[in-house]
């Protein structure tokens, strides 16, 4: 579903309940105007995070939603 090169806000249109895992990370302005167009890859470089690990985590939750729908 999400991969490196999708921006935060797309995640975030698919799923609101993602922000958890960007402010986990330090992301705190999700509604700025950097978030609009950085992609997922970008925001763990600045942030030191390991980007792999992120979409793992990510991906496995909007799954985890909708297969307990």
């Amino acid at each position: 579903m999400f991969d490196k090169d999708t921006i935060i806000t797309e995640v975030l249109e698919v799923d609101p309940d993602c922000a958890i895992f960007f402010y986990e990370i330090g992301m705190h302005c999700l509604s700025c105007p950097m978030s609009a167009g950085e992609t997922i890859e970008e925001a763990c470089a600045v942030h030191g995070v390991d980007c792999d690990d992120l979409l793992e985590r990510l991906n496995k939750f909007v799954e985890d939603k909708k297969e307990n729908k």
